[in-house]
């Protein structure tokens, strides 16, 4: 029987369509790439938790997080660590530890890059291990302390910390954070960390507010408060000037507020509520990014649902005044995240993720912007 054979003209066609096929595959994969930064239970700690990230004038990425000795809890003997990464992501050298103050809680990486010196100053929150979040929160514990520590050489090494709690709190604030997340620097040299307080145990007296330092870091005031009902927040300065301060919400509406300030920081608007903002009450990221020519661009990352799930990446193209439907990082479990943009223009966005619970590992994402248009 005779074989029948396809004409070269037919293979050569189907081989051309596989290849095409195959070529949009790899364009669809290389559009995001994601490794695994920080696993829990992997060099002497039980979980990592509350991730940070900035790229330095040099290019390098320090992604910073805590360490959590004993468990997942909030409180206990917590430290700041980093990894750093020469490559843009794509390898990242071996955890260094930052701060590690015996049992203390040290909390909330928040970090910025010192335009002027090259300096990475690191803003972070501290508290003794023993104390709860409630039992601070209720006055039954001293409120939480603020320090500051330094890297002149891309985070290789640090600076003793230094405390600046006198400088940037009040007697009657409880509970403080910084951050977490990264801080700015406005074009004037003003280093802003988005931070908050609290009052009382009731989230109507949970205010956001934004520390500033106008000497490279050495000394802070704080600026004025948002609120209440709002913590964790996330800044970027709008095309006008203006400061947006995008904020964790307790409103019961599973939205992100936001209030605006046209006075650098010392007066701020009632927070209002984004519709298209959707969040589970957990933290956020903001990020401007600056184009030649053109008026900046905006991103925003969180768990894009009711709970801590689905990490999305948004883009906005009227300074926030509307936002994309955003991009899925992660279907699966996932929480608290920081953007960053690298030395080439590309993104980075380090975020906690997992399949069963959030906090299993923190991975971080690089993808280009034209990837957020979809």
């Amino acid at each position: 029987m005779k074989t029948e054979t396809n004409p070269p003209a037919f293979v050569a066609v189907c081989l051309v369509t596989m290849a095409c096929v195959l070529l949009i595959g790899a364009a669809e994969r290389d559009d995001v790439k994601q490794a695994v930064v920080f696993t829990a239970g992997a060099d002497g700690y039980h979980s990592y938790r509350i991730p940070a990230i900035i790229t330095t004038l040099n290019g390098t990425l320090v992604a910073f997080c805590e360490g959590r000795r004993e468990s997942t809890s909030d409180f206990g003997d917590i430290d700041l660590v980093l990894k750093r990464s020469f490559d843009k992501g794509k390898t990242w050298q071996p955890l260094q530890l930052v701060i590690d103050d015996g049992t203390y809680s040290c909390n909330n990486p928040a970090p910025v890059v010192d335009k002027e010196t090259g300096a990475i100053v690191l803003v972070f929150s501290k508290h003794p291990g023993d104390d709860t979040e409630s039992e601070i929160l209720g006055g039954a514990a001293q409120p939480c302390t603020v320090w500051v520590s330094r890297s002149a050489d891309d985070g290789a090494t640090w600076s003793a910390p230094n405390e600046i709690s006198q400088q940037v709190s009040q007697p009657d604030w409880r509970w403080y954070a910084v951050g977490p997340g990264h801080g700015i620097q406005q074009h004037n040299g003003r280093l802003l960390i988005p931070s908050n307080h609290s009052l009382l145990p009731d989230p109507s007296t949970w205010f956001s507010h934004v520390i500033a330092s106008d000497d490279n870091g050495i000394t802070w005031n704080a600026l004025g408060s948002a609120g209440g009902y709002c913590n964790e927040s996330t800044l970027v300065v709008l095309p006008d000037g203006a400061l947006a301060l995008n904020m964790r919400s307790y409103h019961k509406q599973n939205r992100r507020h936001v209030a605006l300030s046209n006075d650098g920081g010392a007066m701020w608007s009632k927070p209002e509520p984004v519709s298209a903002l959707v969040e589970p009450v957990c933290q956020a990221s903001s990020l401007r990014v600056d184009l030649e020519g053109g008026p900046p661009l905006y991103l925003f990352s969180n768990p894009a649902s009711t709970k801590r799930e689905r990490m999305s990446v948004r883009i906005s193209h009227d300074a926030c005044a509307t936002w994309s439907n955003g991009i899925v990082l992660h279907e699966g479990p996932s929480a608290y995240s920081d953007l960053t943009e690298l030395s080439d223009g590309t993104i980075g966005c380090l975020y906690e993720r997992g399949e069963k619970t959030p906090y299993e590992s923190i991975y971080f994402a690089h993808f280009r912007l034209h990837w957020l248009d979809r």
